[in-house]
């Protein structure tokens, strides 16, 4: 059944959790074109990304790319300012700091340091892929990694005592079943009396690494993960569910015929040494990006019901796209943000949807519905 984002808050008012949170992430290579007081209305945090995992392991010279107050403007009075750490490919850092008490303690030192003096109400630790499965897996293999595994929830206990009270800590987690190796039954447990909250990065469902094609954000595969965690003993209410204001592209197997939402060979999207072909990739929703391929991607975008994706196979480019549409993020409040009681959502970033903002205008619209069923 098709469901317009405008139905979303009517969507979620069914039920859930009061007081949701949505985060924003604000990236520091996407500003141009910023929404303004109308779209933004509601969110409760914007996470500036990033600093460099690297610099907090010696000193505290972060520097950000928008001034706080700035940044403050675009949003509600009140909505908190939070600074992300690390990121895709930013592991090395993370990897030095963990490593013992002491470095550890440095690190998360330096850290509260930065968040104090420049005024945040919280930080984000981006360490996406602790114990393996990082932009560095063929360089680094996961076995030379897992020692990271015991290290990562007590880095971030570190972390947490530096940080005063009043400063929220929460961090950023892989979505697919096979990166989650730090996240074991044991170390959930330990992670959630720690942080604030969790950002599941429920998005890059399929990567470079794969070889045949499925959605990078369904609402099956989103719950999946959501699922995975509430098993391993994540709270609910600490979860927030992610969606990403981008599309993907790869490249298919040359002469394939792909006629079915997932399942079709691919080229080969990653060279033996980790590297990128340049045969797939991602384009935002943002007005200066739409035009073209996107855009003719999405006037020809078919919806996988069953599954709960947008896909379009591109015959003449032998080219798979797969994306979140409005009616999707809708079906994510009503069949996985509402029923699981989740703390919130978030989403990656704050300019890329800038075309109609009609991805942002939707998750408005489910977390005003989780609001107004608080009031009921």
């Amino acid at each position: 059944m098709q469901i317009t984002y405008l139905a979303a808050a009517a969507i979620a008012a069914t039920g859930a959790l009061a007081k949701p949170r949505f985060v924003m992430y604000f990236d520091q290579w996407h500003k141009d074109s910023l929404p303004d007081h109308s779209v933004t209305a509601g969110v409760t945090h914007v996470t500036t990304a990033f600093a460099d995992s690297v610099i907090f392991n010696s000193g505290t010279w972060y520097s950000p790319f928008m001034a706080p107050d700035q940044v403050r403007s675009l949003f509600d009075t009140g909505t908190k300012l939070c600074l992300a750490v690390g990121g895709w490919g930013q592991s090395a850092g993370f990897d030095a700091a963990a490593k013992t008490d002491e470095t550890r303690q440095l690190y998360a030192k330096n850290v509260a340091d930065t968040i104090k003096n420049l005024g945040y109400d919280c930080v984000d630790i981006d360490w996406e892929y602790p114990g393996g499965n990082g932009e560095d897996y063929k360089v680094v293999p996961n076995s030379e990694k897992a020692w990271e595994i015991e290290a990562y929830p007590l880095f971030l206990e570190a972390v947490r005592k530096a940080l005063p009270e009043n400063i929220e800590l929460s961090i950023a987690v892989p979505a697919r079943v096979e990166d989650m190796m730090a996240f074991t039954a044991e170390n959930v447990a330990k992670i959630n009396g720690i942080v604030n909250y969790v950002n599941i990065m429920t998005y890059d469902l399929m990567n470079r690494r794969m070889n045949e094609t499925t959605h990078h954000t369904s609402v099956n595969g989103s719950l999946n993960s959501v699922n995975t965690y509430l098993e391993r003993g994540l709270s609910p209410d600490k979860i927030n569910l992610g969606f990403a204001f981008y599309a993907k592209w790869f490249s298919t197997e040359a002469g394939y015929q792909c006629t079915t939402p997932t399942g079709c060979p691919t080229a080969l999207l990653e060279n033996p040494d980790g590297s990128d072909p340049l045969v797939s990739g991602a384009i935002t929703f943002e007005a200066s990006t739409y035009a073209g391929k996107l855009e003719h991607a999405v006037a020809n975008g078919i919806a996988d019901e069953e599954e709960g994706g947008q896909w379009w196979w591109d015959a003449a480019e032998e080219v798979y796209w797969t994306w979140d549409t409005a009616d999707l993020v809708a079906r994510k409040f009503s069949e996985i943000v509402v029923p699981k009681k989740l703390g919130g959502v978030f989403a990656w970033s704050l300019a890329q949807d800038s075309y109609d903002w009609s991805r942002f205008k939707a998750l408005q619209a489910g977390v005003r519905g989780m609001e107004q069923k608080q009031d009921d």
